[in-house]
């Protein structure tokens, strides 16, 4: 993870500023109450608590929620699958099996395969979102 925040804030602060729950959930479009579940979920997502509760997102928090945003929302990877990922115990996100009626070339099923993933993760995304409008 780098130690510099996204360039997806152009908000005319310093890189290294602390940001708000807001400002990071505006600038990666995640939701609010998505990011706190995340902190529930993944101990090493911990940003600075201020009086009131407030949250403030270091750059390293900013690049690890990016991070974390990608294995579950790109790669598929389930939340402990992605826990594990980033602790470093993970196994690559599991790949779909591509079923055949008859012998396809490798090249061809490898393809198979990953647009059958890729429609299955665009799927999963879809709900999500639906889920996180509701």
């Amino acid at each position: 993870m780098t130690g510099a925040a996204s360039p997806t804030f152009a908000d005319g602060k310093d890189p290294e500023a602390l940001r708000t729950i807001g400002e990071v959930a505006k600038a990666l479009d995640i939701r609010q109450h998505v990011l706190r579940y995340w902190e529930e979920q993944f101990p090493m997502l911990s940003p600075l608590k201020r009086s009131g509760g407030r949250r403030y997102y270091r750059a390293a928090d900013i690049a690890l929620v990016e991070r974390i945003d990608q294995l579950v929302h790109r790669e598929g990877y389930t939340l402990k699958g992605a826990k594990k990922a980033l602790l470093g115990k993970a196994e690559p996100a599991p790949s779909l099996p591509v079923p055949t009626a008859q012998p396809v070339s490798a090249g061809a099923a490898l393809a198979s395969q990953f647009a059958y993933r890729a429609r299955l993760i665009a799927l999963r995304t879809t709900l999500v979102n639906a889920l996180h409008e509701a």
